[in-house]
């Protein structure tokens, strides 16, 4: 990726997203991919490298493929070029949510209700695609269709790319534009074209502007109603991602064109397979892209990675990104196998239960299978070719979670299929104590027959003591007759604990880091949680993604690439009650007004290495996501273009030049200062010595005049204080906060604490502050 001097469009204007001219915009367009044309005719052979893109609207730089060394250089040394970067890998990171969130009641009604909630608002999706013919995707009746999509929104200027198994009929008022990017993966040779469909089609997640009440069904049975966080939106798909993962260069296309059309949220559940090389993970290519679409206007949320429990996992860096973390939500699917002796033994399954109340003989995988085969295929159940017909018809069949599940050779759908043809009742899936594995992997998965996972060592040796007690064997060992019987109840039916989110212990944790030497950074990532675990997801049948949800129009998804469309839908939400709003206004919104803590009081958990403790920031960024308070938040923490340029001119390590490569524009003249003086919703200082003065301005957005009185809970070994304690700011007026952090005790770890911020109207705006004291001496300030 190769970024050139000369001004993208967004660069060399001010416009805001709604006042663009689509002339001046392709006129700018064609006139920077000629000059790269004409760039590279000059400096390189003809046939000696592919270009795959001209980048013109957020950066003006160009993508192409090369072999040679010596190509490399001569563009490194040509008039003209900034910066020269390699091209990196890219990784995805992947219904009862909307009323865990509180929308039905605190949102959707001050917008209409809920199908038009999130109306005239269009989220656009850099992902892996989408399936057009699913009901969650189809189109809605309040919207006019007359075949054109520029009658929807006059805003938005996305096309539709037909192709392999995407129609042109698939753009229909819901989705509103589709277009896929994969010139560098076929490039180098990862697009397979009997697996990756050269079209948009795909699967995708439904969480965040899918229809509203669209019927999960599967395998027959209804689990209830899905919708999406702003079902009145419309959705534009990028697909920049197949099923090996992705390149930078296809995302950052993907963003352009993106924003170009018209974008008014892009949710990227993408980010890079490691830290960027360079001086800075804030100067990589794609942040960089980041950075300008949120100069166009457009809220950017990326999921935070799914790396965790490890500190520092974060693959999303920037303070201008919403980094989302995931949550595991209240939902649970329970399930029970009732023995022949009266005992019930719990464990997880979403499958159908045994038929009536009959009880069924249960008979282990060996024993009702041909003594020739390994001992491996007969405990994990994985092909029927090993059992006695005879045997297995009829059975509840006792299967085993080797390591062959934990290394994907072996699969809980694949137990359900064989059981299927075998002929047999169900299954029964018990531990091996070998394994010991917190995970089990494919719980989640709707089965098509009976079945159980006994997921912890108890109920498995409880199943296998009744089981060896009730078997009768002959001298050599053969089943002479099953006396053990059972009988599987339904699995499929869904409990509500009530519970607080619990941090997913997969969900990437911080400190947020500079660079690849993962130097911490003074940047609070992640920046907010939402529920990722289990998310029931609109599916494609086709979809190679997931072998586990093969054939099925919905799947049970988790991963921080599941969270963050419902952060996506929740900022849809508020753009559609705030239309003029700046992006970091709609983040400071979604940050000051999270739960950090349950309904009684108790804090946040978050999942660590065989543990669950009270989470910290690192965990869950400012908390997890209140969209009924995020609408109405009273006051933000407003941040423009130059703002985060000059917050770039504060990374350790970073010089002017390196700016100007990386941006375009160098540093302001009155160099300076500290990354914590960008006016964010939270305070972070990676490296406290003696103290420290920031300054925060508020912005009223509420309706009207508000005193605010301010509290402060400080982190262990520091001392805070924020003047004025109290003030009043007027309806669209700002007002400057002074916080000094001074420290106390050279602690040599995070400790945190926050600032509350709250006002006699009912608003409150909590700021968390996230201190390490290096040193108690000097003065930092």
């Amino acid at each position: 990726m190769v970024l050139m001097e000369g001004d993208s469009f967004v660069s060399r204007t001010s416009y805001q997203g709604s006042s663009r001219n689509y002339d001046d915009i392709k006129v700018h367009k064609e006139m920077i991919d000629k000059q790269h044309d004409v760039l590279l005719e000059t400096l390189l052979d003809s046939g000696s490298y592919t270009k795959l893109y001209s980048y013109s609207h957020l950066l003006n730089g160009f993508a192409i493929h090369v072999t040679s060394k010596k190509a490399v250089e001569s563009l490194r040394n040509a008039t003209g070029v900034r910066a020269i970067h390699e091209d990196m890998k890219m990784e995805k990171l992947t219904t009862h949510t909307p009323d865990y969130l509180g929308i039905p009641t605190g949102v959707w009604p001050s917008l209409g209700g809920a199908r038009s909630s999130g109306e005239g608002m269009v989220i656009g999706l850099i992902d892996t695609g989408i399936n057009p013919n699913h009901p969650s995707f189809s189109n809605l009746p309040s919207l006019r269709t007359k075949g054109s999509m520029d009658d929807y929104s006059t805003r938005f200027k996305g096309k539709c790319s037909s192709g392999e198994r995407f129609p042109f009929t698939a753009c229909n008022g819901k989705i509103v534009g589709a277009q896929y990017f994969a010139r560098a993966a076929i490039a180098a040779g990862d697009f397979n074209a009997t697996r990756d469909y050269a079209s948009p089609y795909d699967a995708d997640a439904s969480t965040a502007a899918g229809n509203y009440e669209t019927p999960v069904i599967v395998n027959g049975f209804n689990y209830g109603n899905a919708s999406g966080m702003a079902p009145g939106a419309s959705i534009a798909v990028y697909k920049a991602l197949y099923t090996f993962g992705g390149y930078m260069s296809d995302v950052v296309a993907a963003v352009d064109q993106a924003v170009e059309d018209g974008v008014d949220v892009l949710s990227l559940s993408v980010g890079p397979s490691s830290v960027p090389p360079g001086p800075s993970a804030f100067l990589n290519v794609l942040e960089m892209e980041l950075l300008f679409a949120t100069k166009a206007g457009v809220v950017v949320i990326q999921a935070a990675g799914n790396g965790g429990p490890s500190s520092s996992s974060i693959l999303s860096f920037s303070p201008w990104i919403t980094t989302v973390a995931a949550s595991i939500i209240d939902r649970k699917y329970n399930s029970s196998i009732v023995l022949g002796n009266g005992h019930s033994l719990s464990g997880m399954g979403l499958a159908p239960p045994t038929p009536g109340e009959a009880l069924f003989p249960i008979a282990s995988a060996a024993d009702v299978s041909r003594h020739n085969a390994s001992i491996g295929l007969l405990e994990s159940c994985q092909t029927p070719d090993v059992f006695i017909p005879s045997l297995v018809r009829g059975k509840l069949v006792i299967c085993t979670y080797t390591f062959d599940f934990e290394f994907d050779s072996a699969s809980i759908i694949r137990v359900a299929e064989t059981i299927r043809t075998a002929g047999a009742a169900g299954f029964v899936m018990t531990m091996d104590p070998d394994v010991g594995s917190e995970e089990i992997k494919g719980t989640t998965v709707t089965l098509g027959v009976p079945g159980i996972v006994l997921n912890n060592l108890q109920a498995s040796t409880a199943l296998w003591q009744y089981y060896n007690s009730r078997t009768y064997r002959g001298r050599t060992g053969r089943v002479l007759a099953f006396g053990a019987t059972a009988r599987i109840l339904d699995g499929r039916q869904a409990i509500y604990t009530g519970q607080a989110p619990i941090v997913a212990s997969y969900s990437s944790r911080g400190p947020d880091v500079n660079n690849a030497l993962l130097q911490t950074a003074d940047v609070l990532k992640p920046t907010i949680m939402a529920p990722g675990s289990s998310i029931w997801a609109a599916w494609s049948p086709d979809s190679e993604g997931d072998h586990y949800a093969k054939g099925q129009n919905f799947a049970l998804v988790s991963g921080t690439s599941m969270a963050t469309p419902h952060v996506a839908g929740i900022a849809a939400l508020i753009k559609h009650r705030h239309p003029n709003w700046k992006p970091s206004a709609i983040i400071s919104a979604m940050m000051t007004t999270t739960d950090i803590s349950d309904k009684a009081g108790n804090p946040i958990m978050a999942q660590k290495t065989n543990q669950i403790a009270p989470g910290t920031p690192f965990d869950y960024g400012a908390g997890s996501i209140n969209p009924t308070r995020a609408v109405d938040p009273g006051i933000v923490f407003i941040a423009k273009f130059k703002n985060y340029v000059q917050f770039l001119c504060a990374v350790p390590g970073v010089d002017d030049e390196s700016v100007r490569r990386a941006v375009g524009v160098g540093c302001p003249p009155k160099k300076g200062g500290w990354c914590s003086d960008l006016n964010t919703p939270t305070i972070t200082i990676s490296n406290l010595v003696g103290s420290r003065k920031v300054v925060r301005v508020v912005s009223n957005v509420g309706e009207e005049s508000e005193t605010y009185t301010v509290t402060v809970r400080p982190p262990m070994g520091v001392r805070v204080k924020v003047s004025p304690k109290s003030f009043t700011v007027s309806h669209n007026a700002t007002r400057q906060l002074k916080i000094v952090l001074e420290a106390t005790d050279a602690t040599n770890n995070y400790s945190f604490g926050e600032m509350l911020l709250r006002g006699d109207k009912g608003h409150l705006a909590r700021v968390p502050i996230t201190v390490l004291v290096s040193s108690v001496l000097g003065n930092g300030s």
